[in-house]
């Protein structure tokens, strides 16, 4: 079984649900940015109220949930942000 390691960065309200700012996930392969988001919610299942407002980012890019994810991406997991 091949698997592909990423670097996940949490920002905003997911850092506090999460307890940190980053950390390596190992997914089997070939992965795309929803196999990580459930993944993420079976281990942390706080992010499911989060998953409607989500956006991903993958090596600084916006990308759409069936983006096939690569070993060694940067995946930046961002909520909406308000402001005035």
């Amino acid at each position: 079984m091949a698997t592909i390691t990423l670097r996940v960065l949490f920002f905003s309200i997911l850092r506090d649900q999460v307890g940190r700012d980053a950390m390596d996930v190992r997914l089997e392969a070939p992965a795309t940015g929803t196999a990580l988001l459930d993944y993420l919610q079976r281990e942390h299942p706080p992010l499911r109220a989060f998953r409607p407002v989500l956006r991903i980012a993958v090596n600084q890019e916006y990308v759409s949930e069936t983006r096939a994810l690569a070993d060694g991406d940067e995946v930046a997991l961002i909520t909406p942000v308000s402001g005035g």
